[in-house]
């Protein structure tokens, strides 16, 4: 059990414990022994995270507690933009919007950041700005950053949210802060219904100088059952490690899983066309996901392919 000390913080000893679980695993063969106080389909199973350990807590805890092996194996990782100007403006200026749209977590912190270094409030309280986002777990940051959300996309992508907010957008000054790797497709969707779009990089997204080779090695050697993707960056960049061909037959022998519809659509391009997909972002739907597909599995005829 994890106990609250008066020097370390319940995040911090997670952290720890998680970084200690999911940096070493026990690289056995799959197929062992699964504890009997374990009944959820996921017990056992070795589960990859291509995300950042501080992104992962919640994820890797619901996972622990059906007897799934988190594994980390950090991809990618962001860093701020190399010329904040465009971003600092746009925040000054903020109560000429309408519309602030946030497309993730990694966005809300971005913002949230850089209007605390300059001293500048996010909202005044005689502004009209409306937040609008992008699934569940961005609304949360929002949430958690003392704002209010006016509107979230039903289906988890960009293009969903300019669909669903339609006509409403008309006429409307729409900021958009996001990755410099952000898909252009949701800028075109917004102007499609007549807004007036600013696009303004708040961070840039990188390849991480965290990824184990050695770890990558056992998941490239079958050691792993499952593998979690949670953007199309992640995917691209798996893709250059292990090879387009290595990247297709793993499907073959793991549950290679997509987070969200467009880091789904990534998988497709790079030739994974029997991916698990998680349509909603949050933890608890991951999760979800995972132990239907492994349950199916399990009822499924020996020797049956994996579908």
């Amino acid at each position: 059990m994890l106990r609250r000390s008066k020097r370390r913080s319940w995040a911090s000893t997670w952290r720890a414990c998680l970084s200690k679980q999911a940096r070493s695993p026990s690289w056995k063969k799959r197929g062992g022994s699964v504890p009997e106080h374990f009944s959820s389909s996921l017990a056992g199973k070795r589960i990859v995270i291509t995300r950042a350990a501080a992104q992962s807590e919640a994820l890797a805890r619901e996972l622990s507690a059906r007897g799934a092996i988190p594994v980390l194996l950090p991809l990618i990782s962001f860093a701020e933009p190399d010329d904040f100007a465009p971003l600092d403006r746009a925040i000054a200026k903020l109560q000429r919007f309408d519309w602030l749209i946030l497309t993730s977590a990694q966005a809300v912190r971005a913002v949230m950041q850089r209007a605390a270094d300059l001293r500048q409030p996010l909202v005044r309280t005689d502004s009209q700005l409306r937040v609008a986002c992008v699934g569940p777990v961005t609304a949360e940051a929002v949430r958690r950053a003392n704002l209010s959300v006016e509107y979230v996309a039903a289906t988890h992508n960009g293009v969903a949210l300019a669909n669903e907010l339609g006509s409403r957008l008309q006429g409307k000054k729409e900021l958009l802060p996001r990755s410099d790797r952000a898909n252009p497709d949701l800028p075109v969707a917004l102007k499609r219904f007549g807004a007036q779009v600013t696009e303004v990089i708040a961070y840039r997204t990188l390849r991480s100088a965290e990824t184990n080779l050695d770890e990558l090695k056992q998941i490239v050697g079958d050691r792993a059952d499952a593998i979690l993707f949670f953007s199309p960056s992640a995917v691209q960049h798996f893709g250059e490690l292990v090879g387009a061909e290595k990247f297709r037959t793993m499907q073959d022998t793991m549950a290679i899983t997509a987070v969200g519809p467009v880091t789904a659509n990534a998988l497709g391009d790079a030739g994974v066309n029997r991916a698990v997909v998680a349509r909603d972002t949050t933890s608890a739907s991951v999760v979800q996901v995972l132990e239907k597909h492994f349950a199916a599995a399990k009822a499924a005829p020996a020797g049956a392919k994996r579908a």
